[in-house]
């Protein structure tokens, strides 16, 4: 029988296989490579043989997609500090940016649009319509970006909306109107001089403060609010328009007596003149006078009722005849057409207004304050009451509701992931994710425009359950590896910073795939034109920013904290054990009892399903 020649020694260098050439490597093994199962090393007090944490090679078959996630992941875990450092200072940074964030109702769902108001006093509607909305419309139809004209005549009162495409600066627009206004002028009616309103949109609306008294008249309400509450808004940066509604306009009225004007052989346009002439101040030039400039004025201007009925109407054989013989003069209410309350009783509201753009919070507060100023100043028997209504309101319920689903969300996951993994550092790795998708998302609206309104945020209640999906699939299959690889022999346990890696890149694949259907779900919103699409658009932008920015804390944050929290955590689990005599457990015996119960049931189920196909 021949000799044969020794089996090497199971630790010699000839025992050990030789590497694989690095081309064919894959990335695992270039990562570290794990020795070999028939030579047991060294033993050391807690220390075992692993080679460094080296960067991967690229995917054979995975593309350079593929590649670049990999290369992601590994510069994540290995510079761990660095990305959670860069995270914290992503926070705070867009903690920052969140609180200056206009907010709002809903988006902006004007067009550009210039209102056009022409006060025609006396006139019909069908007069106003002839003589000054038609001139108007047909001047300002066919203007540069001009989308559409429409009309409203009323009583004394013409109003044209002119709307511009989407995207046309509104000063721009203001411009054109206001050329096209003034070669219309002569076209119009004596004394009717058409005037532009103020910039404002649908949803400016913001406030109705109102004035009311259980003494005091209306008509001095009115004169509150006219002279003292709305010039203070006006005055406010931001407000674009402060209209006080209801109490009566008080004015000097003359009634003319036909009688008389008959008896003294005059006209009512006689009559009118001599009131409109005595109500003006003029001025006579200068007197010079030992190197001095005297100015003289004629003082015209009436402040009684008694000053308007001496104006003088024309002078026969000498007398004069003055408004006061034919007509009598006093104070009262201008016409009303409309009228406002508070709880039943009589008062006076004054609509408040914003300009587009501005933030409604940050306006309400300032006019708080502006109030509470005035508030101080009017007599004790007037109440100011400016909380009839607010947008405020809608948009703090809005914010209450996204707080809430936030609340929710996080205890279910939390519940879920300590039920299914029975450890609190995985379920702190992934409730991370929502607040961190969250703030980068608000950065996103920051550097793109959008402010913060009810479609912004129900797009993000929306996403809220998903913002966990990518950090939990991630975390658990991390999770899963490193206790499988902390249950094999100290010989074949891998590097855990290798086994966070591998676990990453197990899952990127599903985490990427599942994240662009979910985008693809919501690209539809963007083909919707019109008003649908200005409201609808920014709850797609949210949804879709806030999950691809889940899948980027998945592949950046998540194995960093992972690489922070775990790499060592079985190895003290598995210290303690067998200090206490016990035997450290992998695989589905060291599962949760609810996890081995659910895998009980699915068995059965496979089983009949495979069994009876």
């Amino acid at each position: 029988m021949p000799a044969m020649s020794p089996r090497p020694a199971p630790c010699s260098p000839g025992s050990r296989p030789k590497s694989p050439a690095s081309g064919n490597r894959s990335p695992a093994n270039r990562i570290a490579d794990a020795p070999h199962v028939g030579c047991p090393r060294p033993r050391r007090a807690r220390a075992r043989q692993t080679r460094p944490f080296a960067p991967p090679a690229p995917s054979r078959g995975g593309g350079h997609r593929a590649a670049m996630i990999q290369q992601l992941i590994h510069f994540s875990i290995k510079n761990r500090l660095f990305v959670l450092a860069a995270a914290f200072a992503l926070t705070l940074y867009g903690l920052y940016e969140m609180a200056r964030l206009p907010v709002d109702v809903l988006p902006d769902l004007n067009r550009p649009q210039v209102t056009v108001l022409t006060e025609a006093e006396g006139l019909a509607p069908e007069e106003v319509e002839t003589l000054v909305t038609f001139p108007i419309e047909t001047a300002l139809n066919g203007s540069t970006g001009v989308q559409r004209v429409r009309s409203v005549s009323a009583v004394g009162l013409s109003i044209v909306f002119v709307e511009f495409g989407w995207g046309q600066d509104i000063y721009l627009a203001r411009q054109l109107v206001g050329e096209k206004l003034a070669a219309t002028r002569d076209r119009l009616p004596a004394k009717v001089e058409p005037r532009m309103g103020p910039i404002s949109s649908i949803m400016g609306e913001i406030m109705l403060i109102g004035l009311k008294s259980e003494t005091v008249p209306p008509v001095q309400l009115r004169l509150l609010a006219d002279w003292t509450v709305r010039p203070r808004l006006l005055s406010i940066p931001g407000v674009a328009n402060a209209i006080p509604i209801g109490g009566g306009r008080l004015q000097y009225q003359v009634q003319v007596d036909p009688e008389k004007l008959r008896a003294y052989n005059l006209t009512l346009e006689e009559v009118e003149r001599a009131v409109a002439n005595a109500n003006e101040n003029s001025t006579g030039g200068f007197i010079e006078k030992q190197s001095q400039e005297f100015l003289v004025r004629n003082i015209g201007r009436v402040r009684t009722i008694a000053e308007f009925a001496d104006a003088v109407v024309t002078t026969r054989e000498g007398t004069p005849l003055t408004v006061g013989n034919v007509a009598r003069v006093l104070e009262g209410v201008q016409v009303k057409r409309g009228d406002a309350s508070i709880d039943g009783q009589p008062a006076v509201i004054v609509m408040v207004s914003k300009q587009p753009g501005q933030d409604t919070l940050a306006l309400t507060r300032t006019i708080e304050k502006a109030m509470a100023e005035i508030r101080a100043t009017l007599p004790p028997a007037v109440e100011l009451d400016d909380n009839v209504f607010r947008q405020q309101h809608f948009i703090e319920a809005s914010i209450a509701n996204v707080i809430e689903v936030m609340r929710d969300a996080a205890i279910l996951v939390a519940v879920v992931l300590v039920l299914f993994l029975l450890n609190a550092r995985t379920t702190l790795i992934s409730l991370i994710a929502i607040p961190l998708s969250l703030i980068v998302t608000f950065i996103v609206f920051k550097f793109a425009g959008i402010g913060i309104n009810t479609m912004t945020l129900g797009g993000l209640a929306i996403a809220i359950g998903e913002l966990v999906d990518d950090s939990i699939i991630d975390i658990e299959n991390v999770f899963r590896r490193l206790r499988e690889n902390a249950a094999r022999p100290a010989q074949q346990r891998l590097n855990p910073l290798r086994v966070i890696y591998d676990a990453s890149n197990e899952v990127r694949s599903t985490l990427v795939y599942a994240t662009v259907l979910m985008v693809i779900v919501f690209v539809p919103l963007f083909q919707l034109s019109g008003i649908e699409g200005r409201i609808f658009a920014p709850m797609g932008i949210a949804y879709i920013v806030s999950v691809l920015a889940s899948l980027a804390v998945s592949l950046t944050v998540t194995p960093a904290l992972a690489a922070t929290l775990l790499s060592r955590y079985f190895d003290g689990v598995r210290d303690r054990l067998e200090g206490r005599g016990l035997t450290f457990r992998g695989g589905e015996a060291a599962d949760s009892w609810i996890v081995r119960r659910l895998k009980a049931i699915d068995r059965v189920q496979l089983d009949f399903t495979l069994r009876h196909p």
